[in-house]
């Protein structure tokens, strides 16, 4: 049981939901998004290490090119970050959310281009009900300029590809992917490195706290911190933020090893339905008030996950692996 997919899904959705609201609280007192990733990073590093001298995991032995691989992947984790932040400050939040809520869709297309894979009819279908609910559970305020649109679309895209890259690079090498060696693809596609997800971790952490540090000095949050610092820290403050540290920590752990079990599309179906849950706690904690219209695409998006989990459930029997 603690090694199959359903698990691991269930409790990605807990400590991704736990996350979501404990950032919703640090950022109200702590408004340093590029900080405050530096600072999961960090707290990641700090982690494998730990595990690694615990030995918990054996790493891979990798070559340059695989490492340099793994660079240009936390490039690319690190840009989706800042293209993320930039946009929300060109965007409504609801916005945001719908168009984020399309993230599915973008991984079926690039699973599609990438290595000729399709989904059946009913997986696709059982999208729809997902991105309209939540379409409709975040209902409000859309606005969004020009710039915005683009950089919501863009961060919508490099989402998808960081879930796919990290899928791939956690799988083991096959014939039948021998191809992308011969071809154009071997420049876009990372390679398929059977990474343990501690160990994938443990290589990734480092190298996106640097990214996060160099992308708050650009920004000039750097500056911002230092001043706040200052003025607002104490040692219930540096508690709350290690403590939220760790929590990311734990979240990455369970997110890399559900990606491998379940799959990148499953994943940004879990998202999307976690993003609607983050909701109602949201409701429920805030003591905030939604809409006919927000009630309706909040059940709307919890049909379409559970029609889509009993389909995937489905797909895995029939194949023989469940």
């Amino acid at each position: 049981f603690f090694h199959s997919q359903p698990f691991w899904l269930v409790l990605y959705f807990c400590f991704n939901l736990g996350l979501t609201l404990y950032n919703k609280g640090v950022l109200i007192h702590f408004p340093f998004a590029y900080t405050l990733t530096a600072i999961h990073a960090l707290c990641g590093t700090i982690g494998g290490v730990f595990l690694l001298t615990a030995g918990i995991y054996t790493p891979a032995k990798l070559s340059t090119a695989d490492n340099l691989a793994l660079v240009a992947f936390s490039v690319l984790y690190s840009i989706n970050i800042a293209v993320s932040n930039l946009s929300l400050e060109m965007v409504t939040i609801p916005f945001h959310q719908v168009v984020r809520a399309a993230t599915p869709i973008f991984t079926i297309f690039l699973s599609m281009v990438l290595f000729g894979s399709r989904s059946s009819g009913q997986k696709v279908a059982s999208l729809i009900p997902v991105v309209v609910g939540v379409g409709l559970a975040t209902y409000g305020d859309y606005y969004c300029t020009t710039a915005g649109l683009v950089l919501t679309v863009l961060g919508t895209f490099l989402a998808a590809v960081k879930t796919i890259f990290t899928s791939i690079l956690q799988s083991s090498p096959s014939l039948s992917h021998q191809h992308h060696s011969n071809s154009l693809l071997r420049f876009v596609v990372p390679p398929r490195l059977h990474l343990h997800p501690l160990d994938l971790l443990a290589r990734m952490a480092p190298l996106a706290f640097v990214e996060c540090v160099v992308l708050a000095h650009i920004s000039g949050e750097l500056d911002r911190v230092r001043l706040w610092s200052v003025q607002e820290m104490t040692p219930w403050t540096a508690t709350v933020l290690s403590l939220n540290g760790v929590i990311a920590f734990g979240l990455n752990i369970i997110s890399f090893t559900a990606n491998k079990k379940a799959g990148p599309l499953s994943m940004t179906v879990a998202a999307n339905v976690k993003q609607v849950l983050s909701i109602i706690l949201a409701v429920l904690i805030f003591d905030l008030s939604i809409s006919f219209t927000n009630a309706a695409g909040i059940l709307l998006t919890l049909a379409g996950g559970a029609w889509y989990a009993a389909v995937e459930y489905r797909e895995r029997r029939a194949k023989g692996k469940i």
